[in-house]
């Protein structure tokens, strides 16, 4: 990762409507905010927009108090999110807005049946775009200029789109690697817990690699205070532990081991930001039966000591 002082805060704005889904919402920010707490600096802020400032609601009555939309707002994503009533919501208004939106944003998305509203306003013409399966062969018919795919989630360029909010979770883990790398993705997909997986119902083998190592890297978060071996965590995913290695290093350059311990380190950190527990006991719950071993890991991770860490969260 490129050092603190040349990485810039990235604005995401959600553009949200009446009756959004919250779950979108939360798969859409959480990942951000998860990759500002591992990355120990804002690599992401966000804001709320709407057509006006008054609140709108979630689907599940959660509310919400956002933005106008004016020409002020820019940034490097506007995610458009308007679950049901889409139909309704296209107006000529709200067109021009997102075609004025369009050259203030690095980037629109779509998230469940945003992909809707952005190819009525034509933004979607020579783009892949997917949508929520409901919908998909409705865009498709009412939108020929736009290539329609069944995908959980489409990155074209400066158009992104995905199916629900279970998929805007796998997209915003895309768009972390892609600005940030594969490492800090993979630790923030396991934070979430993401990829773990019955191998009795959905054999890990036919996985493609990126998914093996989400699977790979949740097995190791369920494991921080007693730690699997790599051949271990190897054989829970069906493969073997060279083809383990192949795929980490191709995926993210790092071995599956240093993967494990930034796991495991950052689990550290986190409770000594957030607990009062003794360093020799957050050394044991991470994996480490000798202190001094945690504290020379852990200097070497973040350049600082456990009890450092601890008084920098004060």
């Amino acid at each position: 990762m490129p050092k603190s002082k040349e990485i810039t805060t990235k604005h995401i704005g959600l553009l949200l409507f009446e009756g959004f889904s919250n779950l979108c919402l939360a798969n859409a920010v959480e990942p951000l905010r998860a990759a500002n707490t591992l990355a120990r600096r804002p690599l992401y802020d966000w804001t709320y927009y709407s057509r006006s400032s008054q609140t709108v609601q979630s689907s599940s009555a959660l509310p919400v108090q956002p933005k106008p939309l004016t020409g002020e707002a820019a940034g490097a994503a506007l995610l458009i999110m308007p679950s049901y009533g889409y139909h309704q919501l296209d107006t000529p208004e709200l067109r021009r807005s997102l075609r004025a939106a369009a050259g203030r944003f690095q980037m629109l998305a779509g998230l469940d049946t945003g992909s809707w509203l952005l190819a009525a306003a034509g933004l979607l013409n020579g783009y892949r775009a997917t949508a929520h399966w409901d919908t998909l062969g409705e865009l498709a018919e009412a939108f020929p200029n736009v290539d329609v795919v069944d995908a959980r989630w489409v990155i074209d360029g400066a158009r992104a789109s995905c199916g629900g909010a279970t998929t805007t979770l796998e997209m915003m883990l895309e768009l972390i690697e892609r600005h940030h790398g594969a490492t800090l993705a993979l630790e923030v997909a396991a934070l979430f817990m993401f990829g773990e997986r019955d191998p009795q119902m959905n054999p890990l083998r036919r996985w493609p690699d990126d998914q093996l190592l989400h699977a790979a890297a949740a097995l190791m978060r369920r494991h921080v205070e007693e730690p699997l071996s790599i051949a271990a965590v190897a054989e829970h995913l069906q493969i073997s532990q060279r083809r383990l290695e192949q795929i980490a290093r191709a995926e993210t350059g790092d071995s599956p081991g240093k993967i494990y311990r930034r796991i495991r380190l950052a689990e550290a950190r986190r409770r000594l930001e957030q607990t009062r527990e003794s360093v020799a006991e957050i050394a044991l719950r991470c994996g480490y039966r000798d202190p001094t071993a945690m504290a020379r890991a852990f200097g070497a991770e973040y350049g600082i000591t456990p009890r450092q860490a601890r008084q920098l969260a004060k």
